[in-house]
């Protein structure tokens, strides 16, 4: 998410005098720090009485129509539970605690929250409403709603929310406005910023006569900078800016939220999102195929320069793209077969001949996390951690770090099947019949590589050849959306073989890794651990980034996790892109540079008229 950040403009105070700052007691007792903001990884850029992000444009004009394509069609206006599907740019219309810069990593600021407080151990931590914050139906924003919320997700949200959660034991209203929430336990340093993320729900309007738990297609409520518009299911959601929002002028807000109206047409086909691109029917897309990047830009509109392209590189963790193994299926359960499917795969030919060299291969669940990356063999904190474990895990965890196999880029890649053939063999698979392999019961090894996007075929096929050669049967089978989530996500016997899978982690790891890779996640439906880790070793190790005391035991765990997820192959690591690709109809202002961390589309461009006068005809 390597670009240069801006600095403070005209404030004088020092980095080391925010590092104290960020941290300080505004009130009478030097035991429990209160702030407009809080960081996880150091201290904040901005100061109490900052008038703006130092990325957008403060005077951006509002008005205008954005479209924008999404294959997620939807049935529900509630994202917040297991039934039904909401509709892409739903958490337009709500608001959390606190809210992200664009220029930080796991950093927030006041929102819905005037200020943060919670003591040196983090066992608690309270937050104070502002004033002025309101419904749109112009009711306040209270405690209650806070309260109702956190208890209403923990109880009828989707599951993950109870897991997300779990080390919270109360929520408290303390009076004035202020809202407490009491750890099981001190010493987690994420949990009060994972707090800040909560988004609060207007508890008068679901208790008139409306089931949480239901779905349904009635807009809901929200406090937001947008409220859901016109609507058609299987074809738009629009969401209209809120003329009065209350928190417009909050310095967290000012040059954001400047379209009227944004509109979400919905194309189930990808190829089908771009050609509506090309048409002129949409503004702005972020272009996630390398083959549409390299060869369906060359039209008319893209040449004369009425459709811009642009690569951003953004600061941050990558997204991981793998390959994630079904664990819980016994073929999988060898760390030799593993392994010896993750030789099979030749990144460099598929890079060069498929991808048109646009990505990067990780080497770590990590990748751009900095020192949350291994890049040597374990330190001494590192060792510290892991020896408990010696024995139940791979030796290779005690040596260098993890790097995936390389070819030489020609399609052969005959050293990798040998020593993938070598493998197998010492995992019991044996020849059979045709030349497949087969376990000791005489079931051959089949592998079905399911997918919800037919365009995978393309990257998967070649895999495939190279699994038969090896005496594999593989096969590259396409579902609808909803079949693909029921056998992946809603099926009790989590009924795949393989699926591409994508990961994300932030500068500060913490909770999020029980629901990545621990064992109580591993048999939970609709969990992140898709592929079913179940580790003792990774269940301590993720307990000790929860709990690590501060950044070094913090990275020192985060490297030795991944260097226990890496070298038991639990994954096929495929990809990552160093930069995003995006386009978009010559209609729009735009901050410049763009925020480090993210496009910022929609959220801090405009709609420029005289561009859009001038752009004449589209399509």
């Amino acid at each position: 998410m390597a670009i240069t950040r801006r600095g403070f403009g005209g404030l004088t105070l020092g980095a080391a005098a925010w590092a104290a700052a960020s941290r300080a007691p505004l009130h009478a007792t030097d035991a429990v720090s209160r702030s407009h903001g809080g960081s996880l990884i150091g201290a904040l850029r901005y100061p109490p009485d900052f008038a703006h992000f130092d990325y957008v444009n403060p005077a951006a004009p509002k008005g205008g129509l954005a479209r924008v394509a999404t294959a997620s069609g939807f049935d529900s206006f509630n994202p917040f539970i297991v039934r039904g599907d909401a509709p892409t740019g739903i958490g337009l219309i709500f608001e959390s605690l606190m809210t992200p810069s664009l220029d930080e990593g796991s950093t927030h600021y006041g929102l819905l929250a005037e200020w943060e407080e919670h003591p040196a151990d983090d066992s608690w931590v309270a937050f104070r409403l502002r004033d002025g914050a309101r419904w749109h139906d112009g009711r306040p924003v209270t405690v209650d709603d806070v309260i109702w919320t956190f208890r209403t997700l923990v109880e009828k949200g989707v599951p993950n929310y109870r897991f997300y959660y779990k080390n919270v034991t109360d929520a408290r209203d303390m009076g004035d406005r202020v809202v407490r929430f009491d750890f099981d336990q001190a010493g987690n340093r994420e949990l009060p910023h994972i707090m800040g993320q909560l988004t609060v729900l207007p508890r008068h309007w679901w208790e008139d006569g409306r089931d949480f738990e239901a779905g349904g297609l009635e807009p809901p409520l929200g406090s937001g900078p947008y409220r859901v518009g016109a609507f058609e299911v299987g074809r738009f959601v629009e969401y209209e800016r809120v003329a009065d929002h209350w928190a417009a002028d909050l310095p967290v807000n000012r040059g954001q939220h400047n379209f009227d109206r944004l509109r979400y047409e919905i194309f189930l086909d990808a190829s089908a999102q771009l050609d509506a691109f090309r048409a002129g029917l949409i503004d702005f897309r972020e272009e996630n195929s390398a083959s549409n990047w390299a060869e369906r830009y060359d039209f008319a509109a893209a040449r004369d320069g009425r459709v811009q392209r642009r690569e951003v590189a953004l600061e941050g963790p990558k997204r991981v793209q793998y390959l994630a193994m079904n664990l819980r299926r016994e073929k999988f359960r060898d760390i030799r077969t593993r392994e010896a499917l993750s030789l099979a795969f030749d990144f460099e030919w598929t890079n060069r001949t498929i991808y048109f060299e646009q990505y990067a291969r990780p080497r770590s669940f990590f990748q751009g996390g900095g020192d949350l990356m291994p890049d040597a063999p374990p330190d001494a904190a590192e060792l510290a951690l892991l020896e408990p474990f010696r024995g139940s895990i791979p030796d290779a965890v005690f040596g260098p770090a993890y790097a995936p196999p390389v070819t030489d880029g020609l399609g052969r890649n005959r050293s990798g099947l040998r020593q993938a053939r070598r493998l197998l063999e010492a995992a019991g698979w044996r020849e059979g019949r045709g030349g497949l392999l087969e376990d000791a019961q005489g079931k051959p090894f089949e592998i079905e590589f399911l997918s919800a996007q037919d365009t995978q075929e393309r990257v998967i096929g070649p895999y495939i050849a190279n699994l038969a050669t090896l005496g594999i049967r593989a096969a590259f089978r396409v579902v609808d959306a909803a079949q693909y989530v029921r056998r992946v996500s809603q099926d009790p016997d989590f009924d795949f073989d393989m699926i591409i899978w994508g990961l994300g982690n932030s500068e500060s790891p913490g909770n999020e890794q029980r629901e990545f890779w621990g064992s109580e996640s591993a048999a939970r439906m609709g969990s992140r651990n898709v592929g079913g880790v179940a580790n003792p070793a990774v269940d301590a190790l993720i307990e000790k980034i929860i709990f690590a005391e501060d950044r070094a035991a913090l990275a020192a765990a985060s490297r030795a996790l991944d260097r226990v997820l890496t070298w038991s192959h639990y994954g096929i690591m495929q990809l990552y892109t160093p930069f995003e690709r995006i386009a978009w109809w010559d209609m729009f202002g735009h901050p410049d540079p763009l925020p480090p961390r993210d496009v910022g589309f929609p959220q801090v461009w405009w709609r420029d008229a005289d561009r859009a006068a001038a752009l004449g005809p589209r399509g």
